[in-house]
């Protein structure tokens, strides 16, 4: 088993550990600002942080020394710990901001699912796997950081509905890969 790895929305890399306290995406639980526990960064002026990122795991099976199988598995996790937000300024309108970043993170994970139900074993299947992980975890970044800028952190509104609505209709073509 590989250490977990997780993007937090602030652009920096944690190995999480076994005991960490996650919750899992789903469709039918939404976050609540009760679900935001961490510290807060007095140095900043955001008014809300979301840690949340790619779990990911693999295994390969061999026979004679070669690779004959492999499993995978990929969640999109949210780290309650490491998130937080201003009790006078969060809002209903912040709090949908920083889900659709929790659902921007399951977007990836399920192109994460998608990618890897392409490949066919191989004697590269390691590298292929840790390739295609590396690539879930700058995607994410970059489309995170292109949620931010463009809905000025919530507060373009318009941008905010366009993404989304971008994010739904994006969730909904990968919804095979969705989590269980």
């Amino acid at each position: 088993m590989l250490p977990r790895l997780l993007i937090v929305f602030l652009f920096f890399l944690n190995v999480s550990s076994n005991d960490e306290v996650t919750i899992s995406w789903s469709d039918s639980k939404k976050l609540t600002w009760a679900d935001f526990k961490g510290q807060i960064d007095q140095n900043t002026d955001a008014v809300a942080v979301t840690a949340s990122g790619i779990t990911f795991s693999f295994s390969v099976s061999q026979s004679n020394g070669v690779f004959v199988d492999f499993n995978a598995e990929a969640d999109a996790h949210f780290y309650p710990e490491k998130s937080w937000y201003l009790k006078d300024k969060g809002d209903d309108h912040i709090l949908a901001h920083e889900q659709l970043h929790f659902d921007i993170t399951e977007l990836h994970v399920r192109q994460l699912r998608f990618n890897i139900s392409r490949l066919k074993v191989s004697q590269n299947i390691k590298k292929e796997l840790r390739d295609l992980h590396e690539q879930a975890n700058k995607n994410l970044a970059i489309m995170q950081n292109a949620y931010d800028t463009q809905s000025e952190n919530s507060i373009n509104k318009e941008q905010q509905a366009i993404w989304s609505r971008f994010i739904k209709t994006e969730l909904d073509k990968y919804r095979d890969y969705s989590s269980k």
